[in-house]
């Protein structure tokens, strides 16, 4: 179980994950995170300049994970950052608008450029922000849920402004790497001869929320 506010400078941390926001500039990349590290959503968001990051500590399984979230420019001419960006991230969250068709038939580009830049095993989720705007949707959840299986991603539609499914956005990709770092930990201080780190495999995450359980790599999205 994943809970949390927002930081206390003393705490104790155990884990520190980086995560990358990466999508099409103007989806709402800075929003998802102001939502997540600061609980904010400003009406008149500035595009974001190079590259920034935001920091944001939790509790899962009463051990203490610092999110460090990085946030990048969509803009083609900062893609220069790119490896530096990646390195050492083991968490992407790739964003599209659900109102612009266009963010969304981008998204393979973005996945093709992660995937070529990061660590094999990290952790991606697919988000369709914006879902609040339903009436001016040109994204069905169908589309992208699809898009999302074939990949094997976790998909989620959200919504920064209403601080709609962020906090499980984020938290689904915490858990899912605290799990994974979790079981090679344990993996690597078993006897090979011992088979009980079998007792993991396909184990439920647990995200906070309306009381839900997300098998691995699930589908969600939030309801009009």
């Amino acid at each position: 179980m994943a809970s949390g506010g927002y930081g206390d400078p003393n705490q104790k941390i155990d884990y520190v994950f980086k995560v990358v926001l990466i999508g099409d500039s103007a989806v709402g990349k800075s929003q998802i995170l102001a939502r997540f590290a600061r609980n904010e959503f400003s009406l008149d968001s500035k595009a974001t300049i190079g590259v920034e990051f935001q920091t944001r500590t939790l509790v899962i399984e009463h051990k203490s994970v610092k999110a460090q979230i990085w946030d990048t420019a969509g803009q083609e001419r900062y893609r220069a950052v790119t490896s530096a960006y990646y390195r050492g991230a083991v968490g992407a969250m790739l964003v599209y608008d659900i109102t612009k068709r266009q963010t969304f038939d981008h998204i393979p580009r973005w996945l093709e450029e992660l995937r070529g830049h990061a660590d094999k095993n990290i952790v991606i989720i697919l988000i369709g922000n914006k879902c609040d705007l339903e009436n001016q949707r040109a994204v069905p959840t169908e589309d992208a849920k699809e898009f999302a299986q074939k990949e094997g991603l976790f998909f989620l539609e959200t919504s920064a402004l209403e601080s709609t499914n962020v906090e499980t956005a984020f938290t689904t990709v915490l858990t899912e790497i605290f799990n994974i770092v979790n079981k090679k930990n344990l993996v690597a201080s078993e006897n090979q001869g011992n088979g009980n780190s079998a007792s993991l495999a396909g184990k439920k995450i647990l995200v906070p929320g309306p009381a839900q359980e997300i098998p691995a790599k699930s589908n969600m999205c939030c309801r009009s």
